[in-house]
């Protein structure tokens, strides 16, 4: 991480530019914000849990419906099977509670996470909607980029259905090189 931190540094011209250098501004939220306020970072991030993204299904088109369920699904048994927390999938937006045991027991493996970590993990969760999708590519359940992919489900099948958007697909591909960046950190806060 202190190599990649350098290079941006060593990469910044005339004028710095922040926006440039993702790892320096991982380190500082680490240490400026996440570390003076973990547990509230902790807690929120835990949140998700109990909406998270993976766990509300559409209820139609049934060709959405099945390619949530035969994307999704595995990963919620992999939750299960690897932090014992089973949650449950829902159809419709409406709020569904999810089971506080295992709601418990995945909070358990965010606080588990150093500083550093949880500045990674944060983006991971926030940019992709989901604490189920931030775990498994922080344990490496599948690569970047079809994790990433499993958070873009419904919008791929949007552009599928109405054509691509440019702002829609400009904005979504900065968010797949941030989660691509929080992941490179979140790895590098472990070395």
């Amino acid at each position: 991480m202190a190599q990649t931190i350098a290079q941006e540094w060593q990469a910044q011209k005339a004028e710095i530019d922040p926006l440039s250098m993702t790892a320096t501004r991982g380190a500082n939220a680490a240490i400026d914000k996440v570390s003076e306020k973990k547990t509230e970072v902790v807690e929120m991030l835990a949140e998700y849990g109990g909406t998270d993204l993976v766990c509300y299904r559409s209820t139609s088109p049934a060709e959405l419906i099945e390619r949530q369920a035969e994307a999704w699904d595995p990963l919620l048994d992999w939750i299960d099977s690897t932090f014992g927390a089973r949650l449950t999938a829902h159809s419709g937006v409406m709020y569904a509670a999810q089971d506080d045991a295992a709601l418990a027991r995945l909070r358990d493996v965010v606080q588990g996470f150093d500083s550093f970590e949880l500045s990674g993990f944060h983006d991971l969760v926030t940019l992709s909607g989901s604490l189920v999708i931030a775990l498994g590519a922080t344990q490496g359940y599948a690569d970047t980029e079809a994790m990433w992919k499993l958070s873009r489900i419904d919008e791929s099948w949007q552009e599928e259905q109405w054509g691509e958007d440019e702002e829609a697909t400009a904005l979504a591909e900065r968010k797949r090189q941030d989660f691509a960046n929080a992941l490179k950190f979140f790895q590098q806060s472990r070395d």
